[in-house]
């Protein structure tokens, strides 16, 4: 039998280094209930039961009764149980005997007394022993009537080839813990080769898992794998004890969070209550909260009763929080609906499927009623439903003149029917494909009101609609996209355009239209789509009547340009494109596609060539604001990355609001420019990659064995501006919790747009291997520690593989990059020139009596701009001089300058005084340099802020005043124009330009309202940080 201090145990030893390199032992716990350390945390109390300050040893006790003994590793553990202590022994029938257990002096047996036995059968040897089991979990525990006793106080143990139980109570959780620990380290200590002292796989995995039942099993063999892989000894099927302890500690402890934990402790390696705020305040965000909500998490995440009852959270416990949904890199805003739902259905990206019943590739993949319903799970709004003849008059879904297998109509509408509103309740489309006879158009119309009934949509809309309703209106509602018959057809069927909603790639610019410049009625030059005259007319079929009744908000017309669909489309009328078609037009008219999207819904699907069921890149759709960008669901990979990730963004309901500027009627916007979008504040994200967790092996991979070489690369998706990609280094060898510890920037110029990927590969000269992904809207990303829960290739969450990140999003400074005017273009109604003495000044060019309004504006919105720029400053040079970053907010600056003034020898005193509800700060005492430096710097932040505050409202007013001004000129611009001799190009620069200024107006006057609800958060941390941080001790009111 092994020596006592030799023995393995849930005591092992893990070692990481504290702040000043020293290294810092960490064993596992088991604490009594009472004012003792808290697991893992400090062993030293003070008499009043508070833990003293002390280095980062880290040294655990397990207490014993009735006197506190305590132990801090296996041998004392074993120690204990040398001694015994009482028990209660139940039998079945619920008979229970108060017993005195012990081990035998050479740790080969276990013993009770007193006992009517022989002493040789009052005992069980620990090589019989297979298993201790934790809690009431045999079948004499399950039988019992009563419930005298805590889950946590029972053990049971399992002994003999016919698995006899001996079924224990011990008189607190602790002591339980204490004899399950000491036995299952006996029964650890002899897994070891045959006494060769090395453990194999099935005894490392045995030993983990009693250890740590969280770690899954898949994870101890593959770290196993990389443990054997890289040892220095000839056994590479096996650790030796050493070995073993470095492979658990590595299993086991994550550094970085220990060291995270260690920077906001105030006094040892836990936190309190007071320490856990800081935290939730400085790095995560969370300024709205207090001391309830921390000791909500610690009940919820802190492991020990001890922990818990003393109020801390330990590393563990502060681990578990980390992994916490609350510290997800998704903001939990967006996990519902979080956009109104009340604009119309062309102001939203629609999640939509491309030939849905498909389950593989375009020729000859089976098709399936599943993939309806999976579709619809995943949130899809709108499906496709490729529909023909059927024999025996039941129509089909399939892909036309391929060898795809075929399914019923009526089936898809009965799935359709109960899954359309499971994963939210706004409306479907069904986008039909109709290659029927009108005998079984008929029949498919009969079905749509029989299966759908009240769900389906057949309110026809108005003649003089112009907008179309809103998701929150449809709620519950079904609508047929189809071909519909023209309002002068009387008779029960009548002949459509056979133009395939789905055509290859033919439709436009390719011989059959051209490309033309001409002047619109507007006055704006244009390039313009051209129909060829020589084309040979398309060929009709027949549509009935019950069919085309049905259709209501989604009546499939042809595309011919943007000219004629200003002039003539209907706001219920629907374009499809295929893919080549609407990049063609996204390069060529973006502004004009832009602007098309605001009105009428746009369809994008795949090309035809993509027979193998690939995706186009829907980004490049979406940025001109197509809304039913239709993919192929059932291929995973990039683009359905992309996909699933947009619509995450109002909390997966399959419809997300487009962006202010790709809505409003009047705004300049070109997804294609490299300048900064008028009325849009960029943002500079930084994202600092800590570290990985339990990265699998990519699938198929066996070209490097068992071992993994991670990195990470950071995409960044949007308008083609904002486009960007970073990687960290490789780390070899190391797929279970690589380090990387490396910060990225990027610079987003329209953050409604972007999406963020993060992809976790295996380095390999054979090709890099996939192993992860994350994708996310930037609008939902949380800042500070937040951890991203990867994906495998498929959409599935991979188990325990997460990425550690740290976040900060910031809003560039946009007194220099948002101007009032363009300055490079000198048709711009309002052009600004830099004097040489740094002075801005407007000169106006164009339409004088428009010039003249908006000039009025020039300084309302230079007032505007310094409000907010001098609060910026004031706030940077605050940081500056607490020596932070230029990205830290106001309450770690503040905690930073309370810890310097407590380290100060000198007497000084801090009083917070309110006046007119602003807090300034007076001090007494001998003021040091940096100090007096730091007050004066964060009353001038009060100050700025004040000034902001007070001034926004009238400021703001004058900026609204002179964009309704320049509103009332919207529709006389042209003739306006045409007056002053404006023609051609320069007519359609002066439209751009007017549209550019009123998106400068609006935006300005809503930074300006963000600005003053930002300054009164500022005064309100500050507030509340000088307080709970310690920096004054009193407050004041001075009126």
């Amino acid at each position: 039998m092994a020596d006592p201090s030799s023995v393995v145990s849930s005591g092992v030893q893990s070692s990481v280094t504290n702040g000043d390199g020293q290294i810092a032992e960490e064993r596992e716990t088991v604490g009594e209930e009472r004012p003792v350390n808290i697991p893992r945390k400090s062993s030293v109390l003070k008499k009043d039961g508070r833990p003293s300050k002390r280095s980062l040893q880290k040294s655990v006790s397990f207490i014993a009764r009735p006197e506190d003994k305590r132990i801090i590793n296996a041998a004392d553990c074993l120690t204990f149980l040398q001694n015994g202590s009482e028990l209660m022994k139940i039998r079945s029938n619920s008979r229970q005997y108060q017993r005195f257990f012990f081990l035998d002096e050479d740790l080969t047996g276990l013993r009770w007394r007193p006992s009517s036995k022989k002493p040789d059968k009052a005992r069980i040897s620990i090589d019989t022993v297979k298993e201790i089991r934790c809690g009431k979990n045999t079948d004499v525990f399950r039988d019992m009537d009563r419930d005298d006793f805590q889950e946590d106080c029972a053990f049971s143990i399992i002994y003999s080839d016919s698995f006899e139980t001996l079924n224990l109570v011990a008189y607190s959780p602790d002591e339980a813990n204490i004899w399950v620990t000491g036995l299952r380290c006996l029964l650890d200590s002899d897994k070891d080769n045959g006494g060769k002292g090395r453990l194999n796989e099935k005894e490392v995995l045995s030993v983990v898992r009693e250890l740590n039942e969280q770690i899954p099993e898949s994870v101890i063999k593959q770290r196993f794998k990389e443990a054997v892989a890289v040892s220095s000894n000839s056994q590479k099927s096996s650790l030796s004890r050493e070995e073993f302890l470095s492979f658990y500690k590595e299993l086991t402890t994550r550094p970085e969070v220990y060291f995270l934990l260690a920077r906001y402790t105030s006094n040892s390696d836990y936190l309190t209550t007071d320490d856990l705020l800081l935290f939730l305040e400085a790095e995560q965000g969370l300024s709205r909260v207090g001391k309830e909500h921390c000791l909500d998490i610690i009940k919820r995440c802190e492991p020990t009763e001890e922990g818990r009852r003393l109020k801390c959270l330990g590393i563990d416990g502060f681990t578990q929080y980390l992994l916490e949904e609350d510290c997800h890199i998704f903001g939990s805003d967006h996990r519902t609906v979080c956009q109104e739902m009340t604009h119309p259905l062309s102001h939203y990206f629609i999640a939509s499927s491309h030939n849905t019943y498909l389950l593989e590739n375009q020729l000859s993949g089976p098709s399936s009623v599943e993939a309806y319903i999976d579709a619809l799970r995943k949130g899809c709004k709108c499906v496709e439903l490729d529909c023909w003849d059927g024999s025996s008059d039941d129509p089909v879904i399939y892909h036309g003149h391929t060898l795809t297998s075929k399914i019923l109509f009526r089936d898809v509408l009965e799935a359709v029917d109960e899954h359309a509103f499971t994963k939210s309740p706004y409306p479907l489309i069904l986008s039909i494909e109709n290659h029927c006879s009108v005998k079984q158009q008929q029949i498919m119309a009969k079905y749509l009101k029989e299966i759908l009934q009240d769900k389906l949509y057949t309110i026809q809309p108005g003649e003089n609609e112009s907008y179309l309703p809103s998701p929150e209106a449809l709620k519950k509602k079904i609508i047929v996209k189809n071909k519909k018959l023209p309002s002068d057809v009387k008779t029960d069927t009548g002949e459509v355009s056979d133009d395939d909603d789905e055509q290859d790639d033919t439709v436009v610019m390719n011989g059959d239209c051209k490309l033309e410049r001409q002047n619109s009625k507007q006055g704006s030059f244009k390039r313009q789509i051209v129909k060829d005259p020589n084309k040979k007319p398309k060929k009709t079929i027949k549509l009935a009547r019950e069919l085309s009744d049905l259709v209501t908000y989604c009546k499939s017309v042809a595309f011919q340009d943007f000219q004629y669909s200003s002039e003539n489309q209907k706001c219920w009328e629907l374009c499809s494109f295929s893919e080549n078609v609407a990049r063609r037009l996204t390069q060529t008219f973006p502004e004009e596609f832009v602007n098309y999207n605001k009105s009428f819904l746009s369809r994008v699907y795949p090309a035809g060539k993509r027979v193998d069921s690939s995706n186009y890149h829907p980004q490049e759709m979406w940025n001109c604001g197509c809304q039913l960008v239709a993919l192929n669901y059932q291929t995973p990979g990039l683009m359905m990355n992309l996909n699933k990730g947009k619509f995450l963004e109002n909390g997966g309901c399959g419809y997300v609001l487009k962006p202010a500027v790709m809505r409003e009627e009047i705004a300049y916007f070109n997804p294609n420019t490299k300048d900064v979008i008028p009325g849009v504040p960029p943002q500079i994200l930084q994202i600092k990659v800590i570290s990985g967790q339990q990265f699998p092996k990519p699938k198929g991979s066996t070209a490097k064995g068992d071992v993994i070489d991670p990195f990470v690369t950071i995409e960044v998706f949007g308008i083609p501006a904002d486009i960007s990609q970073e990687r960290t280094r490789t780390v070899p060898h190391n797929g279970f919790n690589p380090v990387f510890d490396e910060t990225f920037e990027f610079h987003v110029n329209l953050p409604d747009l972007a999406l963020v990927r993060f992809v976790v590969q295996d380095d390999d000269f054979i090709g890099d291997g996939f192993i992860g992904q994350y994708t996310i809207p930037l609008n939902c990303i949380q800042p500070g520690y937040r951890h991203v829960r990867l994906l495998s290739s498929q959409g599935e969450e991979l188990e325990s593989a997460t990425l550690f990140v740290h976040v900060t999003i910031t809003n560039l400074n946009d007194a220099v990059a948002v101007s009032v005017v363009r300055a490079k273009t000198k048709e711009s109604l309002l052009e600004e020139v830099e004097e040489s003495e740094g002075v801005h000044k407007y000169e106006i060019r164009g339409v004088k009596a428009v010039d003249d309004t908006f000039k009025v504006a020039i300084q309302p919105l230079r007032d505007g701009t310094d409000l907010r720029e001098n609060v910026q400053t004031a706030l940077g040079n605050f940081r500056e001089i607490c020596g932070v970053a230029p990205r830290s907010n106001l309450k770690q600056c503040i905690r930073l300058l309370a810890s310097r003034l407590e380290s100060t020898s000198e007497f000084l005193a801090l009083k917070l005084v309110m006046k007119d509800e602003y807090p300034y700060f007076e001090a007494h005492g001998s003021l040091p340099e940096m100090l007096k430096k730091a007050l004066a710097a964060i009353e001038q932040v009060v100050q700025d802020s004040k000034t902001l505050i007070e001034t926004c409202d009238s400021v703001h007013e004058r900026i609204i005043q002179s964009e309704r001004a320049g509103l009332e000129w919207h529709e006389e611009l042209h003739s306006a124009c045409v007056k002053e001799g404006i023609k051609g190009k320069r007519l359609s620069k002066a439209v751009e330009s007017y549209a550019w200024n009123i998106r400068v107006l609006k935006g300005q006057a809503d930074l300006l309202l963000n600005a003053k609800s930002e300054c009164q958060e500022y005064l309100r941390q500050i507030q509340e940080a000088t307080l709970a941080s310690g920096l004054v001790k009193s407050v004041g009111c001075n009126l």
